[in-house]
């Protein structure tokens, strides 16, 4: 998935800022339920969840983030992208499951990223095929559950 790359002005929010987001993250990203993203706004590493507000995409930093900033009245340059295993990055037999299964993939993709690699590390370092397939069918299995972790 490709990073966005754009220039927004920050919006006092408290104690901390949001910025808004001048494209939609599902027509960018595909269609989640929450988009995890990280990045760099103003040359700083971020992290964080994309929000609507009003119909509007939006990414909040809190006070942490920006404490001694100056909230700029300017635009600033903002990079961001995707976190965490993504659907379309991972191995064939992976993908093929979630292809069956769209329920379990669209809870997967709005996962965190903590709980989307819990899903996937063992997968990934099951050395033989039967286990490997276990463990995707067992995926696929607690995610249709709604359950968001082993």
């Amino acid at each position: 998935m490709s990073a966005r790359r754009f220039q927004t002005v920050a919006v006092r929010n408290g104690a901390g800022v949001r910025l808004p987001i001048p494209f939609d993250p599902n027509e960018a990203w595909g269609e989640k339920d929450k988009h995890y993203v990280a990045g760099k706004v103003a040359g700083l590493s971020v992290r964080g969840a994309l929000e609507t507000i009003g119909g509007e995409w939006l990414l909040s930093l809190g006070p942490a983030c920006v404490r001694g900033m100056p909230v700029p009245t300017t635009p600033i340059d903002v990079e961001l992208f995707p976190e965490g295993p993504q659907v379309g990055e991972l191995a064939p037999d992976i993908q093929n499951a979630f292809a069956s299964a769209p329920e379990a993939r669209r809870l997967f993709e709005s996962l965190a990223t903590f709980y989307r690699t819990g899903f996937v590390k063992p997968i990934e370092e099951a050395k033989r095929p039967a286990t490997r397939a276990a463990r995707i069918e067992e995926m696929i299995s607690l995610l249709k559950e709604g359950k968001r972790q082993k």
